[in-house]
This record gives C-alpha cells, structure tokens and sequence, in this order.
C-alpha cells in the first residue's frame, strides 16, 4: 500500500497491489478503482488503465471504476421516488444523467478500512443531495482474489432515506493486448436488449436479440462496424450469481468468464474513446474501440419504466451487486 497522488479534495490516493497465484491487480482508492489487471503468461494489462494516478482526476471514460450513486443514464435526470420528484446532476449534452453525475463516486476518493494479501474493503460516505440524490449513503466496494484465477467485485450500499440506487464497476477489457478489440469474441447469455434512441435512452420496448446485431448468445466477433452500447436483459431482478458472459480471443488461447447477479449487463465498446487522452497501461493513448466495458447492473433509465426492474432502495435496506470475473488460458 502506497500514496501515489493527490486527489481533488486534497487527500491522499492510495494505491494496493494484490497477487494470488498467476493473477494481480493493482487497485486505487480514487473511485475505488481497478487500475491494472494481469495474468503472468501475457506481458499486457487486460483492462485499460492508467499508469499514473493524476489522469484519474477526471477519467472521462470511468476506466475501472465503481460508478454511481445511479449508474447508466437516466433520462432528463429527473425521477420519482415514492411520489416525490428529484432531480439528478445533467452532466450530457441532451441534459440526460449519466453515471452518478460530474462528480459520481468515481471521482471522489475513498477510505480503505480493510486489507488482506487478497482483498481490499473501500469505504464511501455520501451526504444526502449529493449530486442532486436523497439520503446520505454508506458504500463498500470489495475487490477479492480467488483461487481460481478470479477476481470479484462486491459493492454494498445502504441509505436512510429511501433512494435511487444502482451501482455498476466499470472496467474495460482487452485480452490481446492489441489497439482495438476486433480480435475478440463475445457470448452474452440474454435473449433481450433495449432499444435505444438517438440519446442512447431506453424506448421503453424490450425486444428480442434473434435476428439483429445483438444477438450474442453464441460466440460472435466484436466489429468495429457495429458499436454496441446497449443493455442486455439477463433477467428481470437481481438473482443468485450465476454466468452471463464470455469474452474471448479468437484463437481461444484466453477467455474472461462473467458472473454476476445483476438483471443486466451493459456491453460498450469503447467507440467515443479519444485518441489524445493519457498514456495508458498499454503504453501510448488510447483509440476508439480499444477496450470492451462490461458493466453488471440494474437496466438504465429503470424509473421511467414499469415494466423494468426497481431501482429504489428503500431506508435502511442494502443493496448488494456481485461479480465475478473468470480468467481461464488454453
């Protein structure tokens, strides 16, 4: 455990780095985030990062972190909790909310209270209003190494005023280490989506995947021609974990296995990343499509629709979003 940086409120950030086995990562406490993930048998990170702490100041594309208090978009920022409206931080160009606002948790610099040779427990204490949101939140993020070559992601929340609350971690995969995604596979085990207008805001419509570019549920190759950022309906409500992606090199030599208990799983495919941001894990800039982000969460936009799973978590209730994520060599 080390200071590496300064955040924006003047504290430290600290970074942690694991290892169990042929896995490690490094971890910082700036939006309690996965900066680095390695396997001893490949020389590159498997997720996009950065290397220094600073250029996690702003993180425009939420490289490896947990994302919240309301996670996705919802639209105009405006909803109803339990017949009062609130309304939420605007922080797009069409005035939408997206991802817990302009300074979401994935900017704010947590507490470690708890660290192992394999896990660590980040802490967050939010005041109530805080980006526009009701009640004043106490979040843990646990980032845990298992025996299998795993790596899991549990966050925790709790609220004493009844809220909106949908959490999501947000890293970006790359298995090949190569500038863009195009020599990967990916299987999403979901025979619906939401459509999405041209705000990438939910119509409202549940529509099957057969016969469109999102069906997912045997192996298909990533396509720079077909962007995806697009929420896939693994269920109607928050389940027992259980397998709701994979994600591939084409020769099979790696492949990333995704548990979650989540009713969704929004798939991006990094296509508004900027050519000019800061040197990366991977040692020069980033480009459009270089990393795939597979986000674990509730459905986008939920409080404007009936038919989508809740997103209220009431007073003194927990809210709870587990993942997994496998990695196994060939």
């Amino acid at each position: 455990m080390k200071h590496i940086g300064i955040a924006n409120n003047g504290s430290e950030i600290i970074q942690i780095e694991l290892k169990r086995e042929d896995l490690s990562i490094k971890l910082l406490s700036l939006g309690a985030c996965l900066q680095d993930l390695r396997l001893e048998a490949f020389s590159h990170s498997l997720v996009l990062g950065y290397p220094d702490a600073n250029s996690y100041l702003s993180n425009v594309n939420y490289f490896g972190a947990t994302i919240g208090p309301f996670a996705n978009r919802l639209a105009n920022g405006q909803a109803v909790v339990l017949g009062k409206l609130i309304e939420l931080d605007r922080n797009t160009q069409n005035g939408d909310h997206l991802h817990g606002g302009l300074d979401g948790v994935h900017l704010l610099n947590w507490n470690v209270i708890e660290h192992s040779n394999y896990h660590v427990i980040f802490e967050l204490n939010v005041e109530s209003n805080h980006m526009g949101l009701p009640g004043n939140m106490n979040i843990l993020t646990t980032y845990k190494l298992l025996e299998d070559q795993s790596l899991e992601v549990d966050i925790v929340v709790q609220s004493d005023i009844s809220t909106l609350c949908s959490f999501c971690h947000h890293s970006y995969f790359n298995l090949t280490g190569r500038a863009d995604i195009s020599g990967h596979q990916l299987q999403v085990f979901a025979d619906l989506y939401l459509p999405v207008n041209q705000n990438t805001i939910p119509t409202g419509e549940i529509t099957s995947v057969v016969n469109t570019n999102l069906d997912f549920r045997q192996k298909k190759n990533l396509s720079l021609h077909i962007p995806l950022d697009h929420n896939f309906c693994i269920s109607n409500k928050r389940e027992h974990m259980r397998k709701v992606a994979i994600l591939s090199t084409l020769d099979q030599r790696l492949e990333m296995h995704l548990f979650s208990t989540e009713p969704g799983l929004q798939v991006y495919t990094g296509q508004g990343i900027k050519s000019d941001g800061p040197i990366g894990n991977s040692g020069s800039s980033y480009i459009p499509f270089s990393g795939v982000a597979l986000e674990p969460q509730l459905w986008p936009d939920a409080p404007h629709h009936d038919a989508f799973p809740s997103a209220i978590l009431l007073a003194d209730n927990v809210y709870r979003n587990v993942s997994k994520f496998t990695f196994k060599q060939n």
